[in-house]
């Protein structure tokens, strides 16, 4: 099966380097007049995360294409840090440990980390089963949610970090049940 994944477009919280994760930002105008710029492949079937700067990137990039919405992609619950970039956060004790624990503290009043790729996880295999019989599914989703994915199930095996991909892009891959083969980055 062909499975492509594509990061939301630009949002407001993006271009200012925010931790944006549960709140439910749309994408703003250079997001959408990116996405207007780059060719996504059709699928068959097209998922996406419930937050709107999921749904409008699905809108611009298969406008005529219904989507099925899957919960369990939204983005990390960023807790205390949700809305603020790391000027504002420099000096905050915990915003240090955190860093210095290479992400895998869990945020305060927030997500751990490992729960987050559980649950992206756990949602793409139970989607790829359900539609195992489709020659091409999508995901428009968060970085986080790709990164998660392709941490776990990609050949040759990366750090979650290393999945990172730009606003607006992702990856297309061969699935075979139990591996990711990454055969273009968009």
């Amino acid at each position: 099966m062909r499975v492509v994944f594509i990061r939301h477009g630009l949002t407001a919280g993006n271009l200012e380097k925010r931790y944006i994760g549960s709140t439910d930002e749309p994408i703003c105008e250079e997001g959408a007049i990116q996405l207007r710029s780059v060719e996504f492949p059709h699928c068959d079937i097209l998922v996406c995360s419930p937050m709107k700067r999921c749904t409008q990137t699905a809108d611009i990039v298969f406008p005529s294409q219904k989507f099925e919405i899957e919960p369990g992609f939204r983005e990390c619950d960023f807790g205390d840090f949700e809305g603020r970039n790391y000027i504002e956060l420099t000096g905050d004790p915990y915003y240090q440990k955190w860093i210095d624990s290479g992400g895998s503290l869990p945020f305060p009043s927030g997500e751990a980390p490992e729960d987050f790729k559980k649950r992206c996880t756990a949602s793409f295999e139970k989607l790829t089963e359900a539609h195992m019989d489709t020659h091409s599914i999508a995901f428009v989703v968060h970085g986080g949610t790709i990164m998660s994915i392709l941490e776990k199930y990609a050949v040759p095996g990366r750090n979650y970090y290393d999945w990172y991909c730009e606003n607006g892009h992702g990856y297309i891959c061969d699935w075979n049940g139990s591996q990711l083969h990454i055969t273009e980055k968009i």
